[in-house]
């Protein structure tokens, strides 16, 4: 099982262009032993994913959304918030600031529980879903 402090490190061994810009963020806001706040690490990835779609440097995608898949699946509640509410929904507030990009657009990159976790957050901020804590299963 995956638990938070395992995330940055998968997600940065999926996207490597990452890396150094997520050094630069670790240098910038943190002291030594300070506690990471993931949530604003997550924004930081996202804001890159974003920049990566629209300046079409993709390749990395492939292995970046699997493991944000992989987050889904075999992440513990934390990480499966983290990465829904934390970088899912980071990602979609990034395209919605850019009129150029839609939310679907990023949908074909998403597996499907991704997927299922993306479409939520859109339904509950478009008041058709009253619960944000992830999709109901029956």
């Amino acid at each position: 099982m995956i638990v938070l402090d395992m995330v940055m490190n998968l997600l940065i061994d999926s996207c490597p262009s990452y890396k150094e810009r997520s050094e630069n963020y670790m240098k910038e806001n943190y002291e030594e032993g300070e506690e990471r706040l993931l949530y604003m690490e997550m924004s930081d990835l996202a804001e890159h994913i974003v920049a990566m779609y629209k300046n079409n440097q993709t390749d990395e995608f492939d292995k970046l959304f699997e493991t944000i898949e992989l987050l889904h699946t075999d992440g513990d509640r934390d990480v499966r918030v983290l990465a829904s509410v934390g970088l899912l929904e980071d990602i979609q507030n990034h395209i919605l600031r850019d009129e150029k990009l839609t939310l679907s657009a990023f949908e074909t990159h998403l597996g499907s529980v991704s997927l299922e976790w993306w479409t939520h957050l859109i339904n509950a901020w478009e008041g058709k879903s009253d619960y944000f804590g992830g999709p109901i299963k029956n």
